[in-house]
């Protein structure tokens, strides 16, 4: 199960570190939040393609990790 989401330079997202309970865990907030980029970044680690514009204007890398517990 995933415990823990960290993000850094995607997107709109400078850092950002999502922890995940058990049972059910929902991601809300108004448009342009940033919900999507959260998706795709869950997207990228189950090994799907993701695009060179998902990486953060001005920076040269990004970077996604998880936690599994």
């Amino acid at each position: 199960m995933l415990t823990l989401l960290k993000i850094k330079n995607i997107a709109l997202i400078d850092e950002l570190a999502i922890e995940f309970g058990d049972g059910l865990n929902l991601l809300t907030g108004e448009t342009g939040s940033g919900k999507s980029i959260i998706v795709d970044s869950l997207d990228a680690l189950t090994g799907n393609r993701v695009s060179g514009d998902l990486i953060k204007q001005g920076e040269d890398s990004a970077r996604i990790e998880d936690c599994l517990g």
